[in-house]
């Protein structure tokens, strides 16, 4: 019989600016994963679909408003979570080059990192996931940007 645990439905975003640089920030103490480095992102709500939710998420915890046609789907991650509490994470990341000014209304810290470092910040296993994605891709990415398509991984 298959286990039953509850799903998170999850939005997030690699802001990269001119120079490459991916946005990372890091989870306040009162939070589970307290401390961890992520992607700015959230929790879908009910009735919202993955691209709302980046949007509204980058707002609430960034101050950052961009509108869908800024977001470039990159991929996905699926984790089964089993501490702090034991659910399933299935989070969307969007790319967005759009050039924004962040401001910090959540994060215990902001940083500004290139795809070939991210892996060097201590992150949840999803999030780790998807900064070796770009870390890998990076290249494409920069250069496909304007480009409104998924990036597909070569093979």
């Amino acid at each position: 019989m298959p286990q039953s645990f509850p799903f998170l439905f999850v939005a997030a975003v690699a802001l990269m600016d001119a120079q490459g640089r991916v946005l990372l920030a890091q989870r306040p103490a009162h939070k589970d994963m307290s401390e961890l480095w992520e992607f700015p992102g959230g929790k879908l709500e009910s009735g919202e679909t993955p691209e709302e939710a980046a949007r509204r998420e980058l707002r609430e915890e960034l101050s950052v408003s961009i509108e869908e046609s800024d977001l470039q789907p990159l991929t996905f991650v699926s984790h089964h979570y089993k501490e702090p509490r034991n659910f399933r994470l299935f989070m969307t990341l969007f790319l967005c080059t759009k050039t924004v000014t962040v401001e910090n209304l959540e994060h215990a810290a902001l940083a500004w990192v290139f795809p070939d470092q991210l892996a060097s910040y201590p992150m949840p296993a999803a999030d780790l996931f998807l900064a070796q994605f770009l870390a890998r891709y990076s290249h494409s990415l920069l250069s496909s940007s304007g480009n409104r398509k998924a990036v597909e991984p070569e093979i």
